[in-house]
């Protein structure tokens, strides 16, 4: 077994973990997934890209995690839609993987020809999407950012200076 292997096997989401998020309903996590690609993607995709993405049907696959996120390219982003019987493209992989690709730290080729991200249907459809994707200059995903800390601490900037605990606020 290669190292790359055996480490993917110790970032997998553990089966009590999977047995509860793969009974989370789907249609929420898609929503959320889908505000998340339109504030990053969605603006940034060319003319030519959104065009071929028009009423194309979607779904990222979190294979160790159970969780399935469908959503439609229609009137200029990314809209959830409840889960589908067919889609016209699918991304699987684990958690860990899907978190590398965001952090810039794997490329989906490496990942596709260690058989650790799959893609299925319209192969033309997968191979603009990942074209798209390498051609923009997107940020990566810092997990620390998202720490429970890290979270309160920018809270805190945002909030006004009367909130901040004077006593002499507004009455």
């Amino acid at each position: 077994m290669n190292d790359s292997f055996a480490q993917a096997q110790r970032h997998t989401v553990p089966p009590p973990v999977a047995a509860l998020l793969s009974r989370l309903p789907p249609y929420p996590g898609s929503m959320l997934l889908v505000n998340a690609l339109n504030f990053v993607l969605a603006r940034q995709l060319p003319s030519d890209v959104t065009a071929r993405l028009q009423g194309q049907r979607f779904r990222i696959h979190v294979r160790d995690a159970g969780l399935r996120f469908d959503f439609v390219w229609r009137d200029a982003r990314f809209r959830a839609c409840p889960p589908q019987a067919a889609t016209d493209l699918m991304l699987s992989a684990n958690a860990h993987d899907f978190l590398r690709l965001a952090q810039r730290l794997d490329d989906p080729d490496t990942l596709f020809f260690n058989r650790r991200l799959s893609m299925e249907g319209d192969t033309e459809l997968g191979l603009v999407v990942k074209n798209a994707l390498d051609a923009l200059e997107l940020p990566v995903f810092d997990a620390a950012q998202w720490a429970p800390a890290a979270v309160l601490s920018r809270l805190r900037q945002l909030r006004p200076a009367w909130a901040s605990g004077s006593r002499h606020g507004p009455r």
